[in-house]
This record gives C-alpha cells, sequence and structure tokens, in this order.
C-alpha cells in the first residue's frame, strides 16, 4: 500500500468518509493526512513513525494539554496497528514559514513562552534522581553514533557538559514538549499562536524544552529571547547550566541523526513501503476527554 492508501484507510476506520486536501511525509517516518469529516469539520490523520511516539502524543493529548485549551488541537480518536491518531485541524502556518515584522515575531514568542510555562505546570512534577545519569547516558549514546560528523575538540566538549549535568543531580521533573521550536508553532490570521506535534512530550527537565530556542534561535535574535521570557517567566543560573549541559545532547544527536540519514537515503527502504508491509486496522477509540 502506498502512503496514501494507508492514511486513507486508517482515517476511514476511525472518522467515516474522509475528502482529502493534502499529503504529508513529516520526517522520521511518521506520515500525515489534512482532510474533511463531516462530524468533525479539518482533521490531521497522523501515522506515528513508532509505538513510543504514538503512546507519547496520545498521553499528551488525553491529560496534559487540557491546560492548553484551544491553543492546541483537539483528539478525536486512537488506532493501534498501525499506531495513529486523529485530532483537529487548526488554521494558520508554522511560525518558521513566515516573513512577520519584528513586533508581530516577539508577540509570537510571549505567546509561545505563556504556553510553554501553561505545559510545564498542567500536571504534578515528579522526581527522579537518577534523571541526569540517565540523559548522560543518552548523550553519551548520540556521540557513540555521530562518527565523523564530530572531531576530538568537540566530543570532548560534549562529554565535559554531559559530566557536568550528572553532577547538577536536578530531579524534578514535569511535562515537557520537546521539539518546542517555530516549526510546531503555528500562527492564525489574528496573530493567536498555537502549538502542535506532541510525539516527543514526556516528563523531563523543564529548562531541557528550552535548549533548542536557546541554541537555534536566541544567540541571533536576543529580542525573541526577552519576548519569550515575558511569557515565560525569568529563568534562573541554574536554568542556564541545564541548558547549556542538555545542548550537548541535542548537538550529539543532532550529528548522529544527520549521519544515519544521509547513510539511509541510499540503503533504506523508505518510510510508506515499510508501513506497507503491515497495515491491520484494529482498536479504533473514539476519545472523549476523559483518558
Amino acid at each position: 500500500m502506498t502512503t496514501a492508501e494507508i492514511l486513507m484507510a486508517v482515517g476511514r476506520a476511525m472518522l467515516g468518509e474522509l475528502d482529502v486536501i493534502g499529503f504529508h511525509d513529516g520526517h522520521g517516518g511518521t506520515v500525515v493526512m489534512r482532510a474533511h469529516s463531516n462530524d468533525h469539520g479539518e482533521v490531521i490523520v497522523k501515522v506515528h513513525r513508532s509505538l513510543q511516539r504514538h503512546g507519547q502524543e496520545t498521553h499528551a493529548y488525553r491529560h496534559w494539554v487540557r491546560a492548553l485549551d484551544w491553543r492546541v488541537p483537539r483528539l478525536i480518536a486512537v488506532n493501534a496497528n498501525p499506531a495513529a491518531i486523529a485530532i483537529t485541524a487548526i488554521s494558520g502556518q508554522p511560525l518558521d514559514t513566515l516573513s512577520l515584522p519584528p513586533g508581530a515575531e516577539r508577540d509570537a514568542h510571549r505567546q509561545a513562552g505563556a504556553i510553554l510555562r501553561t505545559l510545564h505546570v498542567a500536571w504534578p512534577c515528579a522526581r527522579d534522581p537518577g534523571f541526569t545519569t540517565f540523559l548522560a547516558e543518552r548523550g553519551r549514546y548520540w556521540i557513540s553514533q555521530a562518527g565523523a560528523r564530530l572531531d576530538c575538540v568537540q566530543r570532548r566538549d560534549l562529554e565535559g557538559r554531559l559530566e557536568q549535568l550528572v553532577r547538577l543531580r536536578v530531579d524534578t521533573l514535569t511535562p515537557c514538549h520537546l521539539d518546542f521550536m517555530p516549526r510546531n508553532l503555528v500562527r492564525d490570521h489574528d496573530g493567536t499562536i498555537r502549538v502542535i506535534d506532541f510525539e516527543h512530550a514526556r516528563y523531563d527537565l523543564p529548562a531541557r524544552d528550552l535548549v533548542r530556542m536557546a541554541t537555534r534561535i536566541w544567540p541571533q535574535r536576543p529580542d525573541l529571547e526577552t519576548a519569550f521570557r515575558d511569557g515565560y517567566g525569568d529563568l534562573s543560573d541554574l536554568d542556564r547550566l541545564v541548558i547549556d549541559c542538555c545542548a550537548a545532547i541535542d548537538i550529539a544527536s543532532r550529528a548522529a541523526t544527520d549521519l544515519r540519514w544521509a547513510s539511509a537515503r541510499h540503503s533504506d527502504p523508505s518510510p510508506s513501503q515499510q508501513l506497507g508491509r503491515r497495515v491491520v486496522l484494529t482498536d479504533v477509540k473514539a476519545d472523549g476527554g476523559s483518558g
């Protein structure tokens, strides 16, 4: 089956007849279809790349994002095999595709900061004294997978940051998005910002949710950092230290992923081919918001 056929079959199993608007290959194996449903209006049908991603996004929609209300899509239905969800579509364009005046950009990032702060307090925090050790181990794994994408100097720098992370002994975890970037922030025609794509969401260090903004955007645009913090709140010295240490994980994982994708383009089957080998529609559940 082609990617389009898979998405249509899953979508109809969950929602009935659909009028297709378009398809998107997503990234890392996730595939997406936008369609119109008689009962729900415009919807997104998303087939996840893995059961882990499916579980994380489903849990976030059923529990954590209620606190964000109209700032996020609403979960409509869940399918087990292939692992998929149906959510309401939201209007607007991803922030990274827009050319906005500086004032509008700052307003968008202020709203984004407020959204992320709301997510971080949406559910009771958890404690895990060994969490920084776990993160450091993940970082070392990505360093080992990065091959020649990292030179000796870079490896020593990243390993030093991971050692420092372990010594911090930070153990308070909150709900986190973990891909909080302009590509997942959608701006409506009236300037309203909403957030999408919760497949990475899990309990984590809240400051780690700021790593990608802090390392990829704020150095060139300190005005956007100021605007974000107007919505999110001030960062402590410890928050900034966590961001710097956890940036090592982000750098190493990006290097390893770049290497993996370069190899995969020449040898691995496409995501749609992989999905097409095992499409069985089972366990379709409507979601009324009770979790």
